[in-house]
């Protein structure tokens, strides 16, 4: 009998268990997969956005974004930030407040990977856990492909359905259901959307035209919108704009999308009417990647039986700069899906934050039982928010875990 078994090695389940460890408990640890924390690993382009200097619970899709305010605000950036002074890593900051490792996410690894050596936590991996049942006077039974094991609590901490191909599976979701605990539907998030290929034939050559955009979807108190750089591909849109809109969006909505964001296109190019001899192409060009700026032009109406960007800005009618300028920052589209679980970052949905306890991230009706990262119904904006509540809910419940009386 164990204080503690945490099933999944990823960053919620290595933090909750060397928290754990520290104070004392009995903490076994257990992976099916043979690679410590790949999708640590295999983050921010194997340097790890570990975490964003401002989070909130605003950075937060949920049924009850509010909920993960009590583990964010106990655990911060801050923390993880002395956490990583501790062992001399070295971190840069991007735009909006992301944080990446100087040299590599194997250093995130390795901090985890010390920290659970501190709480002498025992590690079983690779190891399969075949099933779980409450034993009779309280604590859990657990059958592994190591042999069985009995913990006084268990933590569940085995992440979300992307990427199949590292490791993922439903294996959280599939205990929840089994003690009857409630869920929120699932579904990629953070993922590219995507188009039928007629739809998207059109598009195809633009694949690989990479700028900065105001992007939305919904409408009223549901509308989404941000500003970040979309990427177009052969079979759809990507960048992270998309992928931050792809958490909002629903399918039959439409995005729209502005190709000149904090600008008035139609200011500018009624203004180059003042150029004299310039071409309405090369004036597009400058303000647009050259091939978008052409797709555009290509898409109006001709003038004279001549592609509109072959005349003289001069020579355009005030209307047809007024009509262009408007395709160009209000353009909207229709994604038919997404990219799937097998290139999402993150899943939406999950447990229930209404079964869990806000401090502990207990299960309310079965005790001993708590549920952590990825897994729960709380999925953060990209830039290192989920992250940071892989932290922050590891932690949370690491001090709660219970030591034998």
């Amino acid at each position: 009998m164990v204080d503690v078994v945490v099933i999944g090695a990823g960053a919620a389940g290595m933090m909750c268990a060397s928290v754990a460890g520290q104070r004392g408990l009995s903490v076994v640890l257990i992976d099916h997969a043979e690679k410590l924390g790949e999708k640590i690993r295999i983050s921010g382009g194997g340097r790890c956005n570990f975490t964003n200097r401002e989070v909130g619970t605003a950075n937060f899709l949920s049924e009850n974004p509010r909920f993960a305010y009590s583990a964010l605000s106990r655990y911060t950036p801050q923390d993880f930030l002395a956490l990583l002074a501790k062992y001399r890593i070295g971190w840069h900051e991007k735009h909006r407040g992301q944080l990446f490792c100087d040299a590599s996410s194997e250093d995130i690894i390795e901090v985890l990977r010390q920290e659970c050596a501190a709480g002498r936590v025992q590690w079983r991996m690779p190891c399969q856990v075949d099933g779980i049942e409450g034993a009779a006077g309280g604590g859990f039974t657990l059958g592994t492909s190591q042999g069985p094991l009995s913990a006084r609590q268990v933590v569940i901490a085995t992440g979300g359905l992307p990427v199949a191909q590292i490791g993922a599976t439903d294996f959280g979701l599939r205990i929840a259901k089994q003690f009857g605990m409630p869920l929120v539907d699932t579904r990629p998030a953070l993922v590219p959307l995507t188009f039928p290929a007629e739809v998207w034939a059109p598009f195809l050559a633009l694949a690989g035209v990479s700028l900065e955009v105001d992007i939305r979807t919904g409408e009223g108190k549901a509308q989404a919108q941000f500003r970040e750089d979309l990427l177009f591909t052969h079979r759809g849109l990507s960048g992270p704009a998309v992928l931050q809109i792809s958490s909002h969006w629903n399918p039959g909505q439409a995005l729209r999308i502005d190709f000149c964001p904090g600008q008035d296109l139609r200011a500018s190019l009624r203004q180059g009417k003042q150029g004299g001899r310039q071409h309405l192409s090369t004036l597009l060009a400058s303000m647009l990647p050259k091939r978008l700026a052409d797709f555009f032009l290509d898409a109006s109406p001709a003038l004279q039986g001549k592609p509109l960007g072959e005349h003289r800005v001069a020579d355009v009618p005030d209307r047809m700069l007024d009509a262009l300028a408007a395709s160009v920052q209000a353009w909207r589209i229709t994604p038919s899906g997404t990219a799937g679980y097998k290139k999402a970052e993150v899943m939406r949905g999950g447990v229930s934050t209404r079964a869990l306890n806000q401090q502990s991230l207990e299960s309310k009706t079965v005790p001993g039982l708590y549920f952590i990262g990825e897994v729960v119904d709380m999925t953060g904006w990209l830039g290192g928010y989920n992250f940071q509540w892989a932290w922050s809910s590891g932690v949370a419940c690491g001090r709660a875990l219970r030591a034998a009386e």
